[in-house]
């Protein structure tokens, strides 16, 4: 229910409207990246997947880049800031070993470890809040104070209430994430993909998205290399040429310790196109293995000639 506001209430509780002269020579502080160029300062992003391909990975790895000021794939944080990650359903020795491993391979500098905070499933006296309700939200409040990033995996097991598919059941949630946002946090959301390919449920969770992130498992894939998938930004505000371009990350092992390899999707093309090439494929053939147009896969075929 909406309350109303008395006109003689304080002034806090009053909407603020601005004449243009007054706006627009406010002196505001520029919005500047968490993660540039993919998480704005108080930006709101959703990164989304099937099943099983690595989304924890890669949320974890955001998490550590923006905690110590790193990076993850061509993805940049220019200075460390404090992280709060809430996990929604991984057992805790899973998540520690996770991010031990994650740690191992990058060069860690020591304020990651004071910047980085977890809540997860295992480690609480009761059951994680159902962060779709104003309960729920107000649970996680008192450990929002001082967190520049907020990351929620999943939103399936951490907003349990209403219908998926119904925008109406998205509202509150959206209401609080702009309420973040407002309050200069920038928050990322973990879902899955449904078997569209799309992001599971309403489609009203992307429109006050400034980032979309769809993580696709390759044509060609077998699941003995792991967490190996193309990364695509669907949605960008201000994201544009190179940067917007999609590529292929893989998790890889050495030791005890885990590290992302990246190359251009447009590389990844060329050499199973010059490998069915090789093959005696025609161009025809090549366009139908791929899964693409004729006139494109020609397209290849001559940026391949072109380089030998």
């Amino acid at each position: 229910m909406c309350q109303v506001i008395d006109s003689n209430s304080k002034e806090e509780n009053k909407l603020v409207a601005l004449d243009m002269t007054t706006f627009l020579s406010m002196s505001l502080p520029e919005r500047g990246y968490l993660l540039q160029p993919i998480l704005p300062i108080q930006g709101i992003a959703i990164l989304y997947a099937p099943r099983g391909i690595g989304k924890t990975y890669v949320a974890l790895s955001i998490a550590a880049a923006i905690a110590s000021g790193g990076a993850v794939f061509n993805w940049r944080a220019s200075t460390p800031k404090k992280v709060l990650y809430v996990d929604g359903e991984m057992p805790a020795i899973a998540m520690q070993e996770r991010i031990t491993a994650l740690l191992s391979g990058m060069t860690a500098p020591p304020n990651l470890l004071s910047n980085m905070f977890l809540i997860t499933p295992d480690i609480q006296p009761l059951p994680m809040p159902d962060l779709s309700t104003t309960c729920g939200q107000s649970l996680l409040e008192p450990l929002l104070i001082g967190i520049d990033m907020l990351i929620l995996d999943n939103i399936s097991t951490l907003c349990r209430t209403g219908k998926e598919n119904d925008a109406q059941s998205w509202q509150l949630m959206q209401a609080w994430l702009l309420d973040l946002r407002r309050r200069g946090i920038t928050v990322l959301l973990i879902h899955h993909a449904g078997k569209s390919g799309d992001q599971r449920g309403t489609s009203a969770k992307e429109d006050i998205m400034d980032t979309v992130i769809s993580l696709r498992r390759p044509r060609l894939y077998s699941m003995a290399e792991g967490a190996r998938f193309e990364v695509h930004i669907t949605k960008a505000r201000g994201i544009v040429g190179d940067e917007a371009a999609p590529f292929e990350a893989h998790l890889q092992s050495e030791g005890e310790s885990l590290l992302w390899s990246v190359q251009p999707l447009e590389n990844v093309e060329l050499e199973e196109l010059k490998r069915l090439l090789s093959e005696g494929y025609s161009v025809r053939d090549c366009a139908e293995e791929m899964g693409k147009s004729k006139s494109a896969v020609q397209r290849m075929k001559n940026e391949l000639e072109g380089k030998l």
